[in-house]
């Protein structure tokens, strides 16, 4: 996890790591002022899409729990939990019985939301000792860190204005090599890399999944994908704390031994999501189902389409259980 912020102002230009850790997590940060409408009014993730993806996730935690021996206590672990939507949908969605047995918790920096139901916990870091699932919805990519440009760090003052900082330290400097080799600007994904492993190391058993937007070694983005949103539109990464401010991730670097990485399109297909259009005969014999029906594959073709969310990443990574999917 990235460390405490210390408010939104500066002083002058700094490092873009300091500057997204205070725009963000600083106080009244964007992820963490207790008013407005929370991630959920600025963007739209899967999770906001369908309750299909919530479906979905409910599915993988029974696979999950399959694969421990259906265990007293299961555990359910969202990081980055925004307002706890995904969490929700998931309890809904699982049978009874399962439900009974899950420990639900979300993690996130800011408070818990109001009404917030309360089997759920919420808790600032990933919970030590977890047996279970734990799944990172757009998490990684507001991990903050530091920009490269020639050999050096890229400053930024407080109205996003950029400007060349130090040269790059030792650490940093291997991460590029050997992860996003040659010339141009980067995004240094060693924070995301340190975040994912740290959570990893919180799974006693179990899968871990991080579901974001990402890029691989041999098509990094010669320009990187540092930008902002707000109010549902792209907007220029300012870190005054007024907007969203990311950068996809390097999934690939973030991988460790085991891990699978898959579309979210192909995730889907696996646990049962299909955008198919159901029989026209069925208008006849069922219209009610019918309709029913083609809204659940419109929203399935939302979930999996090429060139939108169906292009998400999908970092699975198995600890003391099978491989996910077969």
């Amino acid at each position: 996890m990235s460390t405490q912020g210390e408010g939104t102002a500066q002083a002058g230009p700094v490092r873009w790591r300091t500057a997204m850790e205070r725009a963000l997590y600083g106080p009244d940060g964007f992820y963490v002022r207790p008013c407005g409408p929370g991630p959920a009014g600025h963007f739209r993730t899967s999770v906001h899409a369908s309750p299909l993806y919530a479906g979905a996730v409910a599915r993988l935690l029974l696979w999950v729990d399959e694969a421990l021996g259906r265990p007293e206590e299961l555990d359910l672990v969202d990081v980055g939990a925004g307002r706890g939507e995904l969490l929700t949908g998931v309890l809904a969605a699982l049978p009874p019985e399962t439900a009974a047995r899950v420990r639900p918790c979300g993690v996130e920096r800011a408070g818990r939301p109001v009404g917030l139901d309360g089997r759920i916990r919420w808790v600032g870091e990933p919970p030590g000792g977890t047996r279970g699932l734990l799944f990172a919805n757009e998490w990684l990519d507001n991990v903050p860190l530091d920009l490269a440009e020639d050999g050096r760090y890229v400053a930024v003052a407080p109205d996003g204005t950029e400007s060349a900082g130090g040269p790059l330290d030792g650490p940093d400097l291997a991460w590029l090599e050997r992860w996003w080799p040659g010339a141009g600007r980067a995004e240094i994904g060693r924070p995301r890399d340190e975040a994912w492993s740290a959570a990893v190391a919180t799974l006693e058993q179990g899968l871990a999944v991080a579901v974001d937007y990402a890029h691989t070694r041999d098509a990094r983005p010669p320009f990187g994908t540092l930008t902002g949103f707000r109010a549902g539109r792209e907007v220029a990464a300012v870190p005054d704390g007024g907007c969203d401010v990311t950068a996809h991730v390097a999934l690939d670097a973030c991988a460790g031994p085991g891990a699978v990485l898959l579309t979210q399109r192909d995730a889907l297909a696996a646990l049962g999501v299909s955008g198919a259009r159901p029989p026209l005969a069925l208008a006849s014999t069922d219209p009610v189902a019918y309709v029913r029906a083609l809204s659940s594959a419109g929203e399935a073709a939302e979930l999996t389409a090429r060139g939108g969310l169906g292009d998400f990443g999908w970092l699975v990574q198995p600890v003391g259980v099978r491989e996910w999917p077969e």
